[in-house]
This record gives structure tokens, C-alpha cells and sequence, in this order.
């Protein structure tokens, strides 16, 4: 099996002896190249030459944005006429990112060392039954999105996050904290000028903010799952979670649960849908902060988010139920 391995150098747990490690590991199992990220989008480039070439299997050893931007790559822009230039490789996850939301919601371990053994041992169940999981993707229009998007306040924090970044700055479950609490609280001071539409549903004015996730949770801080949606799964539809209210009250209220170990969300200031096929959001105040797997796309009047099931193969242990 030819495969290639893709290393974000610069990621925030990647490091020269885990690189090696599984390096080592995959070539007593496979035809492997290593490749490097030098700049942003190389990842993307690195994996359209993947498709090009034909190879099998793209192992990513890095973070989110690492893995959305190869996955981008694989299967180029949603709807385009052109599509891919030929089979599309499944793709493995060894985390190498702080959050790792990808491959820890698939079950693989968050420990890059734990992490290759089991990429080691999924590569040997596949040798024996030839079939790999597959999961389905968030068509945004312009871009894939793999685990999470959103309108708003998230946006606004993976924008504030990103800058630190280019500066320089490590990024870690604190300095995410560090911008959301400035995002929040502006929030509060800002008339709801969202519209979401839900299938079979009357439009809902005076929205704050939406995600759409396609799996759960949501994200996490550090250890602790971060939930929106914990009915959706990467096998099913949309998960939809928009408050329509950012007074602080209900606010602390609805964070309250996202942090449970058993969460509920009834609340009637808060819109949550499960396994929806799409969904609309559009501004009625002016474009709004964008995002997609926790990088910053831009500011958008109107975003259209659709379910794709089935559209990419991964090597991932099958799907279990977090409760």
C-alpha cells in the first residue's frame, strides 16, 4: 500500500522523535514518502498531488487545521465540476495540534506514541477485511469542513486566536479562553441579527450566533469534551446549536451545560437540531465572522452548510457511543 505522511513541523505537540517514531512505525507496513508543511496551504498542496499520484492512504501527524486543509486537498471544492483528479485516498490521524478534535471525536488516542499503535493496528485490520470506516463531511459552499463550523462569536475567537499565532504565540486551550471571554462579552452588547432556516421549519429571527457541528462533542478544553450536540455523529445529519439571547444569565446557563458530563439542553432561548440535512444562516446586520475545524474563513452575509454522508474513508476504530 503506497501512503504518504504528512508532518505540520510547526503544530503544537509535533515533535522531531514522535515524527520518527511513526515514520519508523509506518514503513514496516507501508510504501511510505514523508512530506513536511513549510507554509500555510501546503498541506492542501500535498494532498492534491496525493490524489494525483495515486496514492492509497494520507496519514496527517499534526493539528486540526493541518487535517482540514489535506482533507480540502483530497477532495477539492464542494460542487466543483472537475472534482478530484482520480481515486481519493482514506486518510489516518496521528494528533499533533493542541485541541484534536478530529482524532480524538474518531476514537483515536490524543497520545501521539498511543496513537501510532493504534494506527498500527487498524492498518493490520485492514489488511485482513479491506473495508475502511467512512464518515460524512459539512459541504459549506466554498470548503469542507470536517468536524465543526459557525457563524459568530466561535469565528470571532479562532480569528483573535489565529493573529496571536502569526505572532507568534503557542496556541493552548488557555489562550483560547483568553479571547472568547472578550468575544462573549461583546456579544452581550449586540442585537441578535441572525436568520437560520431548518428544513420543515418556519425561519427564526434574531439568532446570536450558530455552529453546525457533524460530530460530538463540540470541542475540547484540554481533557474535558466541550458538548453543543452529543446526539450528532459523523454518520449522521447536522447538528444545529443557536441561542437567540447572549444576556449573561442564560448564557452562563447554556455554558453550564456544554461542560456536563450529561448535558441538557432545554432551554427556550436556545435552537438545537439533530441529524438535519442543512441549514441556513444569514446576517441581516452586515457579514459576519466565518469559521471552519477552528480556522478563520472571513466574514460572510450568508452561509449555506449541507450533511454529505459517506464522502470520506478514514482509518478509525468503529463508532462508539460517548454515554
Amino acid at each position: 500500500m503506497r501512503a504518504v505522511l504528512i508532518v505540520n513541523p510547526t503544530a503544537t505537540s509535533t515533535t522531531p522523535a514522535g515524527r520518527d517514531l511513526l515514520a519508523h512505525a509506518l514503513k514496516s507496513r507501508l510504501q511510505l514518502t514523508v512530506e513536511h508543511t513549510n507554509h500555510r496551504g501546503h498541506g492542501t498542496e500535498l494532498a492534491e498531488k496525493a490524489v494525483a499520484d495515486g496514492v492509497d492512504l494520507v496519514v496527517v501527524h499534526g493539528g486540526d487545521g493541518t487535517v482540514s486543509g489535506v482533507v480540502n486537498g483530497l477532495l477539492g471544492r464542494p460542487g466543483a465540476a472537475s472534482g478530484p483528479t482520480g481515486p481519493v485516498p482514506a486518510v489516518a490521524v496521528v494528533p499533533g495540534g493542541s485541541a484534536n478534535v478530529l482524532a480524538r471525536s474518531l476514537g483515536i488516542s490524543r497520545d501521539p506514541v498511543a496513537a501510532t499503535n493504534q494506527l498500527i493496528q487498524l492498518l493490520d485490520d485492514y489488511h485482513r477485511h479491506h473495508t475502511w470506516r467512512r464518515i460524512g463531511l459539512i459541504d459549506c459552499g466554498e470548503r469542507w469542513a470536517v468536524f465543526n463550523t459557525g457563524m459568530g462569536v466561535d469565528a470571532e475567537v479562532v480569528a483573535a486566536v489565529e493573529a496571536e499565532r502569526d505572532k507568534g504565540g503557542k496556541v493552548t486551550a488557555w489562550r483560547y479562553i483568553r479571547a472568547a471571554i472578550p468575544a462573549v462579552w461583546a456579544y452581550t452588547r449586540r442585537e441578535p441579527m441572525l436568520t437560520l432556516e431548518l428544513p420543515g421549519r418556519e425561519p427564526v429571527t434574531g439568532v446570536s450566533f450558530a455552529f453546525v457541528s457533524n460530530s460530538s462533542p463540540w470541542t475540547f478544553a484540554n481533557d474535558r469534551p466541550v458538548w453543543t450536540n452529543p446526539g450528532c455523529t459523523f454518520e449522521t445529519g447536522l447538528g444545529v446549536f443557536a441561542p437567540t439571547t447572549m444576556k449573561t444569565i442564560p448564557t452562563l446557563r447554556i455554558v453550564r451545560q456544554m461542560f456536563a458530563k450529561r448535558p441538557k439542553f432545554e432551554f427556550d432561548h436556545l435552537i438545537t437540531a439533530d441529524d438535519v440535512p442543512c441549514v441556513r444562516v444569514t446576517s441581516t446586520g452586515g457579514p459576519v465572522a466565518c469559521q471552519f475545524d477552528g480556522d478563520y474563513l472571513g466574514v460572510r452575509e450568508t452561509m449555506t452548510y449541507r450533511a454529505v454522508p459517506d464522502a470520506l474513508a478514514v482509518v478509525a476504530p468503529p463508532r462508539k457511543n460517548p454515554f
